[in-house]
């Protein structure tokens, strides 16, 4: 999905303009959002010309988006004088090795210029960073603060005249104050954008004035603006281009962050960072000269994804995945303390629901990869709330409020019904955190960065068996987590973890007991398409979750559960074959009861990434670590195994696997894979949990037709994940976009490095020719 930052047709950009000046000519070159609206059109001399310079493209990663443009030289300039670049570098890092880093909410950026000839730099905000409405009044302050070395940094403050507290906007937040800084050397100036931009643009610079005269966000347009002269005209003319740069910072600063209904009581949740820094003045210091810190980190974040996303896909991939990563994060909030750190996710765009449980399952692919602890923190509210006694219902929570930043709660008992759904999430998710814990070398841990730091572990029974209290200096830089688990540490970590919350984990699987094999009229996940009795992939979940509880038992050595929820799954899942496979034995079913009808069979991505599929393999006892092996009580074999499962190995059999394979092969569309039969709309954090389950051939052409979707289409808003596969691959009604579960783009990524990195070798079957003989199907065998 290519988006649109050409200034003639409008950019994605709100509330923010860069202009470039070149004193020798008089032209002025808009290069981002649409500051010229404020100017003379062009050929109208006020003292300056508007002109278009090239914009030469965008490099992107992870972490940073490098806007890259020319501008010409002047009439006067020698012919050996080159066109000059400057590059617009937008850093908003991802750190996994570095939850304290991760929790600032602020990003950099970086203007970069290389060329012959002098050029002035303009850059502006509005108040639409501070307001949803473009209605309200604002206020603002101009602050310069000391820095180490007789440095200072400048700082716009910007807010709502009248703030609403924990309220939002057209998904924008109403409270807080946003901080824009950068050097002492840059001059300042606020005013109406209609006289500071014409003033720039003549003269190249500011006047360090503040306009006091506070007004409406579009009332006589106040805007907040630094300008940076470059002296880069060498005295010989043919010396080489001179390079310089000159750093910003954008922070939005929420205190309180959300309202929390947790287990002392409705609460107004302070920012984790607040625990490390005594002041915001503290905040923005630590950030502004933690730049290159945060961009070390941030490199080697993308760099390994990039690697490893090429491995796992192809070069598409690599571009789907750094597109991917920065909306996920982009969607949390990082509160609590260092000893019980917890982290908010908003279900944006689609109903802002606060702690969507669906949609932080989607998401989790992309939270193993990249930070285990990251996803045990989004369940810690959900866990925390339920445990006070505040949900009424016997099943999983759908989410914690009805809209973000309020997590109230429930206790009405009356959220989104989702009942099988989301009891299927959180065991599955429970069970990923526990087996992320597990490993014994770097080599066969779940994220690479686990392994990294001390294997220190907070016994404190008050503590999180997560908590950040021991960060640590490495390779000179300080403020970073220790490890995840491994060995001894993981063990521990994990049956401190789950023996606090094992009653909530025996409950949600009981309801999943009595209700998962023939779910009610119910709605999915997918809840845009309506609920629907006997779904196949929905009893799958349930089932699936049955069968996590069994090694969720196992960590605290519970025999009797470990026998009794193995034996309750092993029945299920072969009674859901039964059911769900339609006659001819080449699909699953929508749902059990309407034949001719499809479903993408997403769930069985949980059955690979918890390393189900690899029972009765040759690589089952090496999926495992043996720390793990030796800590925990093994699964006991139930008694239906010698007569149900014998036919096949893995929980869920191979040739379901394998059918579906073959079926998404025979329904793609120009742009995807169809969610199910009844539309041709896809959900692309499931073609990816799909697609990852698949033949490589299969998982090539899902992938390849999802590029085609991204390079073919356009669009001036944030990633979807819910478009058609066919006619213009659009958004459909609901526009769905920003929103976190496109975490599951990552399932390719996960899967690689799950079950100490022999998920995959578990799928090579996939590879085989022909298809699973009817010897091996238990509903043809008679």
């Amino acid at each position: 999905m290519a988006y649109v930052l050409d200034w003639r047709r409008g950019t994605a950009i709100i509330g923010f303009g860069v202009l470039a000046a070149v004193p020798e000519s008089g032209l002025v070159y808009p290069l981002l959002g649409r500051p010229h609206d404020s100017l003379s059109p062009p050929g109208r001399s006020h003292g300056y010309n508007v002109s278009f310079c090239t914009y030469v493209g965008t490099t992107f990663d992870a972490s940073t988006t490098n806007l890259t443009y020319l501008i010409p030289a002047p009439l006067s300039a020698t012919k050996s004088t080159g066109s000059l670049r400057v590059v617009l570098s937008f850093l908003s890092p991802i750190t996994p090795t570095s939850t304290l880093r991760q929790s600032i909410p602020a990003s950099y950026l970086t203007v970069h210029v290389s060329g012959q000839f002098d050029v002035d730099i303009y850059v502006d905000i509005n108040g639409q960073w501070a307001s949803g409405d473009r209605e309200v009044d604002i206020v603002w302050e101009f602050d310069q603060q000391e820095l180490p070395q007789g440095k200072s940094l400048k700082t716009w403050k910007i807010r709502r005249q009248s703030e609403w507290l924990l309220s939002e906007i057209r998904d924008r937040a109403e409270w807080g104050t946003v901080h824009f800084s950068g050097p002492s050397d840059v001059r300042h100036e606020c005013g109406t954008s209609g006289l500071l931009r014409p003033r720039f643009a003549r003269t190249g610079t500011l006047q360090n004035t503040i306009d006091n005269d506070y007004r409406g966000i579009m009332d006589e347009e106040p805007v907040f603006a630094f300008a940076k002269s470059f002296h880069l005209n060498g005295s010989n003319s043919g010396s080489s281009p001179i390079s310089d740069s000159v750093l910003f910072t954008l922070a939005h600063i929420q205190n309180p962050m959300v309202q929390f209904a947790s287990a002392r009581g409705l609460t107004f949740m302070r920012p984790l960072w607040a625990s490390w820094f005594h002041s915001v003045h503290s905040l923005l210091e630590f950030h502004y000269l933690d730049f290159h810190n945060a961009a070390k980190l941030a490199a080697n974040y993308s760099a390994q994804l990039a690697q490893d996303a090429f491995e796992s896909g192809s070069e598409d991939y690599v571009d789907i995945a750094a597109l991917t990563a920065r909306q996920v994060i982009g969607a949390t909030s990082f509160s609590g303390t260092p000893d019980n750190p917890i982290l908010f996710i908003k279900e944006i765009s689609s109903n802002g629901n606060f702690q969507t449980v669906d949609v932080i399952f989607p998401a989790f692919a992309f939270f193993l990869y990249t930070n285990p602890r990251w996803l045990a923190y989004l369940l810690e509210p959900l866990i925390e709330h339920t445990l006070s006694g505040q949900y009424p219902n016997k099943y999983a929570m759908h989410d914690l409020g009805a809209h973000f930043p309020n997590a109230t709660g429930h206790p009405d008992g009356r959220d989104e019904y989702m009942p099988v759904e989301e009891c299927g999430n959180i065991l599955i998710m429970g069970l990923a955190i526990v087996n992320s814990l597990q490993y014994d070398d770097d080599a066969s841990a779940g994220s690479v960065w686990s392994t990294l730091g001390s294997d220190s572990f907070d016994a404190n029974p008050d503590n999180s068996a997560f908590s950040l209290g021991n960060l640590e200096e490495r390779d000179g830089i300080n403020a970073l987590d220790d490890s995840w688990g491994g060995s001894t540490k993981g063990v521990k970590q994990a049956r401190k973890w789950v023996t606090r919350s094992y009653k909530l984990w025996k409950q949600w699987t009981g309801y999943l007991v009595h209700y998962s094999l023939e779910p009610e009229h119910q709605l999915s996940t997918d809840d845009f398409a309506g609920p629907l009795q006997l779904q196949t992939n929905l009893a799958l979940k349930g089932i699936l979750g049955i069968k996590a509880m069994s090694s969720i038992a196992a960590v605290v050595a519970n025999v009797d559960d470990v026998a009794y929820f193995t034996n309750i799954s092993e029945t299920y899942i072969s009674k859901w074959e039964e059911f769900g496979i339609s006659r001819d034995g080449t699909h699953a079913k929508l749902s059990y009861n309407w034949y001719g009808s499809w479903t993408t069979l997403y769930n069985l991505y949980a059955d690979a990434v918890l390393c189900f599929h690899l029972e009765g393999t040759s690589h089952a006892l090496s999926a495992f670590s043996r720390s793990e092996q030796n800590s925990r009580q093994k699964p006991l074999s139930s008694s239906s195994d010698s007569i149900l499962r014998k036919n096949h190995t893995g929980f869920v059999p191979q040739r379901i696997y394998k059918i579906q394979s073959d079926w998404y092969h025979n329904v793609l569309q120009r742009y995807g894979l169809p969610l199910d039969s009844r539309h041709l709309y896809t959900k692309s954090d499931w073609e990816f949990f799909a697609a990852s389950v698949t033949s490589k051939a299969v998982r090539t052409e899902i992938l390849q037709a999802t590029a085609k979707w991204v390079n073919e289409t356009s669009t001036d808003r944030p990633m979807t994940d819910l478009f058609d596969t066919e006619g213009e691959g659009g958004f459909l009604g609901a526009y769905f976009m920003a929103r976190p579960v496109i975490g599951g783009h990552f399932a390719f990524l996960t899967l690689g490095r799950a079950c100490g990195g022999r998920a995959m070798e578990g799928l090579a079957f996939l590879e085989k020719e022909g298809r699973m003989s009817s010897e091996t199907d238990p509903r043809r065998a008679h």
